[in-house]
């Protein structure tokens, strides 16, 4: 089989996503969700888990609200979601399969930042046990002057501190609202997960079911 053209391509840059791309996260993020949802008593629209997906964790706090018809509680979601999801991921820090290795051999030959809707504090966490900050030039979250995905604010401000164009770097997600983010920056990216469906995937440069992908590991390690 030939090769992607992605695959003969050096990026200038490569921006991670953490959850669900880096780190087997994004099951806590659902977790933490339903465990609030129930504090609360509170229920959700029928897709509620895959529209949050992705999302920052005080915009998902105010969909729960939304959703569920107490739109004044907005706040205390958001508060319990982020603790519940904190205690979660310190229990269980877990790379998925491939990140380490991808992470290791594209630190070789261009820098490296993450992009991530979480908390500074909870990237950090993560990536250190998982072994891999060091391998991570920049790490940008939303805060002043940074809006959260789908914005593409966090993209282009991991490029810009790596020192390349946009449109020369290449971004790593795993979701929609995370790709939407790094398309309106300019990167060209690469999605990964669960083949997401046609109208998701031709959004994005090349789409692979994991990081461990044999194609991946060749590019990588060449």
């Amino acid at each position: 089989m030939t090769p992607h053209p992605l695959f003969s391509w050096t990026p200038a840059a490569i921006v991670f996503d953490c959850d669900g791309t880096l780190m087997d996260t994004e099951r806590h993020w659902q977790d933490a969700r339903d465990l609030t949802l129930r504090d609360f008593q509170l229920v959700t629209e029928d897709g509620f888990a895959e529209r949050s997906k992705g999302l920052h964790y005080t915009e998902c706090g105010q969909l729960m609200a939304d959703e569920s018809g107490r739109p004044e509680l907005g706040g205390e979601l958001t508060e319990r979601l982020l603790g519940h999801f904190r205690t979660l991921v310190a229990a269980d820090p877990q790379t998925m399969p491939g990140a380490g290795e991808l992470v290791a051999n594209a630190a070789k030959f261009a820098p490296l930042a993450v992009a991530s809707n979480c908390p500074l504090d909870v990237v950090e966490t993560c990536l250190r046990t998982a072994g891999l900050r060091q391998h991570f030039d920049h790490i940008v979250v939303p805060g002043p002057g940074i809006r959260p995905k789908p914005y593409p604010d966090v993209y282009l401000t991991a490029a810009r501190l790596c020192g390349a164009a946009p449109t020369d770097s290449l971004a790593v997600e795993d979701s929609a609202c995370g790709i939407e983010a790094a398309t309106r920056a300019g990167l060209r990216t690469m999605g990964v997960g669960p083949w997401p469906g046609e109208d998701l995937a031709a959004t994005v440069d090349i789409w692979v079911a994991s990081l461990d992908d044999p194609n991946i590991f060749s590019w990588s390690s060449r």
